[in-house]
């Protein structure tokens, strides 16, 4: 019994030594001249230290190829298990480009998919690490099948526990669904790619030229095609983003946001802020030194911050509480809505009211961007997105207009008639249909064409119309705007509201769901 039990042992430690060697040194080497880590390698850099719990570390692919059979490797070429992260239980799973080159197999995917069964029922974030070939195809329609049984829970989890992609390889084919469901996409630059197919197919069908780093890398997609949320650096970094990223998360849909102690006075004001936004309406500023001159020392971390720029989304804290921030950004387009800042609004307004997450709004809109590019592209039906996405979240939502608040678009960002909760304004907004130039053409065109001085009838009209609807006080008066305040008095209110509406319950209509304008 004794020879029995040693031979036991000695076979475990030599199958968990195989499974951490993954496809052996020389590989290894291989993943670090390209500047990237191993599997293991990047779970330690993302958790805290020590606390990683393998799961299936001996499993090993059933493939029938009679090559395959001689080729078994512990743990088929994914690291899966759950740890924590700033202290926050995550589970997490790493695909490992040393052995069979990251393939998916059946049982690769049986492992990604129990990890996520246990977050689901655990209610606690996913992390996918990801870093592959592609389906193994000595497996054929089992690896497919195994892509699907993953996207399943994907779609299954939305809305219930975060899910972050970090893409630190090769991502192509159907692959790509599984990050594109997820909340947010994390790239490295120049190391990572994601394309449906490859630069030889697209020579070969399309007969155009085009590079791997310039069809799928993450510049390309962090600042052109959106796929990516963030583009990092480096994996190091890549890890250190995702980190901070779950620090502004609840742990799952049930869970508030997350609060945290903080040294910035909740009643600190800022003399200098009203100066940052002239009253000139023709002049821009950087909605961002707003942003971080009132939330908590200043951190906003922007979502998406490479694309579509006209509208800025991210994450800060205010008074130590997490919350959303969605905002116009003057300094781009004037910040206009258009199809992409529509859309990119939408999405993070519709993450942020899936899991508790307050919205605070800071609203500079001249309105949508005028085209036939744009109106060719269906703004009407994306710019319904972010409308539709505003109204329907039930979570406490509070906006301040700092300058220009027109037409359609004043409406659309969580305007008081959509359910906005505390709607705010700074001595500088003007809330009208569109500005007094343009109104001012329109209401009295023929006097002024009739006029003796057509530039002073019309100056006369402008400062009349100036004074009667581009200013806050109308909308004050009417309930529509809830107070209108001094500039350095923003961080306090905001901080005392989002206190105010910690307990809000508000809910939808019962429905299986809305139908979206997709």
């Amino acid at each position: 019994m004794a020879d029995r039990k040693e031979a036991v042992l000695n076979r475990l430690a030599a199958l968990n030594e195989a499974a951490i060697s993954g496809g052996g040194a020389a590989r290894h080497a291989r993943q670090h001249a390209k500047g990237k880590m191993t599997a293991r390698e990047r779970i330690e850099a993302f958790v805290d230290t020590g606390s990683f719990v393998e799961l299936d570390r001996l499993v090993t692919h059933r493939c029938n190829d009679f090559n395959m059979q001689n080729s078994k490797i512990p743990g088929d070429g994914v690291v899966t298990g759950y740890g924590t992260a700033g202290g926050q239980k995550v589970f997490v799973f790493a695909q490992d480009f040393t052995v069979f080159g990251g393939s998916l197999s059946e049982t690769f995917a049986l492992k990604i998919c129990k990890v996520m069964d246990l977050a689901l029922r655990s209610g606690a974030p996913v992390i996918g690490l990801n870093d592959s070939g592609g389906a193994r195809i000595q497996e054929g329609v089992q690896s497919l099948a195994g892509y699907a049984e993953i996207f399943y829970r994907n779609v299954t989890a939305s809305g219930v526990i975060p899910q972050i992609s970090l893409i630190m390889g090769p991502c192509a084919g159907g692959a790509v669904y599984s990050p594109a469901i997820t909340d947010f996409v994390i790239m490295v630059k120049k190391t990572s790619f994601m394309f449906i197919t490859g630069p030889e197919v697209i020579r070969t069908v399309t007969h155009e030229e085009v590079t791997q780093e310039k069809l799928g890398g993450a510049d390309t997609h962090a600042g052109t095609s959106g796929v990516a949320h963030f583009a990092c650096d480096d994996e190091k970094q890549a890890v250190a983003l995702a980190r901070e990223l779950l620090s502004y998360l609840p742990a799952n849909n049930m869970d508030g946001a997350p609060v945290i102690p903080t040294d910035d006075p909740s009643d600190r004001k800022d003399k200098d802020l009203a100066d940052l936004v002239p009253f000139d309406p023709m002049k821009p500023y950087d909605m961002t030194e707003v942003i971080g001159r009132v939330v908590d020392h200043g951190r906003f971390l922007q979502v998406h911050a490479d694309w579509a720029k006209n509208i800025l989304c991210g994450f800060a804290r205010l008074g130590g509480r997490s919350v959303g921030v969605v905002a116009n950004q003057p300094a781009v387009l004037a910040g206009c809505l258009d199809i992409d800042a529509s859309v990119k609004a939408a999405r993070f307004v519709r993450f942020c009211d899936a899991f508790q997450i307050p919205l605070v709004t800071f609203v500079d809109v001249p309105g949508f961007l005028p085209g036939t590019a744009q109106e060719y592209g269906g703004i009407i039906r994306h710019g319904a997105k972010l409308l539709y996405a505003f109204a329907e979240a039930t979570v406490p939502k509070i906006t301040v207009i700092t300058r220009k608040a027109y037409g359609g678009a004043y409406d659309v960002m969580s305007s008081k008639h959509i359910r906005g909760d505390l709607n705010f304004a700074w001595p500088s907004a003007e809330i009208a249909v569109m500005g007094p130039e343009g109104a001012v053409k329109i209401i009295h065109r023929k006097a002024i064409a009739e006029a003796e001085d057509p530039v002073a009838t019309k100056d006369a009209y402008v400062a009349e119309y100036t004074d009667l609807f581009a200013n806050p006080f109308r909308a004050a008066e009417l309930g529509y705007i809830d107070d209108v305040l001094a500039a350095e008095d923003t961080r306090p209110r905001l901080i005392s509201a989002l206190e105010l509406l910690e307990g809000k319950r508000d809910q939808m209509p019962a429905k299986k769901h809305g139908n979206i304008p997709l």
